[in-house]
């Protein structure tokens, strides 16, 4: 009953987690006909992934229901769907704009690959994770959007798509923190956290 709850609760989160994707996918899958650009492509595989592991993932063993908890996880997730290409010039080439996303999607690959349906929205413990990129940051997967955003934004510049990305990444990052609260009442986690100290990007954070 209680998962049941849950997964009734979780609908209308994962309903518009969904809409908002369908959305980026026509605005993008447009502008790639036009110009033959790759960088938005790529965001629009990480977005996918979001979608695609959050109606299969598994329940948590403890979960953060605060007020804040709530707000961060839907500026955080919403920010990056609302994103929209634009026609002012690129601020860098698009290979460079390719490169950067290239790069930041491969990390968020490679995290989701690794947890698994230990994947998540809310702050909550679904299991911990420490092989592959964890072994050398605690959030790899947010380490990756923040490059497949900075990509996007260099690719398509405008004053409300940077708006939309430093609200959202920085909802982002307190979500973070916030999902290490939850986890820090797990001993393998404390220990975890004990061998890998940088939060999302090694030697600076």
């Amino acid at each position: 009953m209680k998962l049941g709850r849950e997964a009734l609760g979780d609908f209308p989160a994962r309903a518009t987690i969904s809409l908002l994707f369908v959305l980026l996918s026509m605005n993008l899958l447009a502008e790639f006909s036009r110009t033959h650009h790759v960088t938005g492509l790529m965001m629009l595989i990480s977005e996918a992934l979001v979608v695609v592991l959050t109606v299969f993932r598994r329940s948590a063993l403890a979960i953060d229901r605060s007020l804040a908890a709530a707000a961060v996880t839907l500026i955080s997730t919403v920010g990056p769907p609302l994103l929209r290409a634009t026609d002012e010039p690129p601020l860098v080439p698009d290979a460079a704009t390719a490169l950067i996303s290239f790069a930041g999607l491969a990390l968020v690959i490679a995290g989701k690959v690794t947890l698994g349906r230990s994947f998540g929205l809310v702050p909550a413990n679904r299991g911990v994770v420490d092989r592959g990129p964890y072994g050398m940051m605690r959030h790899p997967i947010y380490t990756g959007y923040l490059l497949c955003h900075v990509g996007f934004l260099a690719a398509h510049p405008g004053t409300i798509n940077a708006v939309i990305m430093v609200v959202a990444d920085s909802a982002l990052i307190v979500r973070a923190l916030l999902e290490e609260r939850v986890l820090g009442g797990d001993a393998r986690y404390r220990a975890y956290c004990s061998r890998v100290g940088w939060h999302l990007v090694p030697g600076l954070f």
